[in-house]
């Protein structure tokens, strides 16, 4: 039997939902200092993936559609804006597709379509992540400019089992034939030096979901909308409320 969920819900109890996804291996916790930016003016909802934070329980063949799902069952039929990074945003893409009456606008950070469409990352840096240093992560997703904490580098609790069945749900995402199914708007951001996640990804999903707009930000990462979140949350906000 599967352990339940936790979920985690800050911000105006009267806002409208704002539901934040994680990337893989991570925690809620990945949206520290992040959540916040939203919570004057959102409901903000989050949850721990299976095997990750407070949502521990068997290790299964886990995907990122069997997270939306799980992303879907968080809503409890509460239609939400929904803004997913990295794995997060493939969790979304399958969210959108399947619940598309729970997603109200999407926004897709960092992230790909999968499968044999994406634009994958080089040899080189799959082999630099194979290391898990500290340092490698820090040159991957932030620029040399950037001297703050991380929240992004992975949840420590994880067995590696835990983490081994996460890396395969990210690297089984294929959401390429549900893409044009998505009927929310769709804003796409991306940062153009983002090597983890190729940049080249961004314009694929932008021109594959119907009406979704594309914005690059120069310079970033794959942590750009960590790094960059001042100047991002007011393009974020404009894209919600409109």
């Amino acid at each position: 039997m599967s352990a339940p969920l936790a979920v985690q819900t800050t911000g105006r109890a009267d806002g409208p939902l704002l539901l934040l996804l994680a990337g893989q291996a991570n925690s809620h916790a990945w949206w520290t200092g992040l959540r916040e930016l939203f919570e004057d003016r959102f409901r903000v909802v989050t949850f721990d993936y299976r095997g990750t934070g407070s949502s521990r329980g068997p290790v299964g063949e886990w995907s990122t559609a069997g997270f939306a799902d799980d992303a879907a069952a968080v809503l409890r039929d509460r239609p939400a804006f929904v803004y997913g990074t990295s794995m997060g945003g493939r969790v979304a893409q399958h969210l959108a597709a399947r619940h598309p009456s729970l997603v109200e606008r999407l926004v897709l950070a960092c992230t790909s379509p999968g499968g044999a469409h994406a634009v994958e990352r080089s040899a080189d840096i799959r082999r630099r992540l194979s290391t898990a240093r500290i340092d490698t992560l820090r040159e991957l997703f932030y620029t040399p400019a950037w001297t703050g904490e991380s929240h992004l580098f992975g949840d420590p609790t994880m067995t590696p089992a835990e983490s081994r069945a996460h890396l395969r749900a990210s690297n089984r995402h294929d959401a390429w034939d549900v893409l044009p199914q998505i009927k929310a708007p769709t804003l796409v951001l991306h940062g153009t030096d983002d090597l983890m996640v190729p940049a080249a990804n961004a314009p694929l999903l932008a021109a594959r979901i119907p009406g979704a707009t594309l914005h690059l930000h120069e310079g970033g990462r794959h942590g750009f909308f960590d790094e960059f979140a001042f100047e991002l949350t007011p393009l974020i906000d404009d894209f919600l409320r409109s």
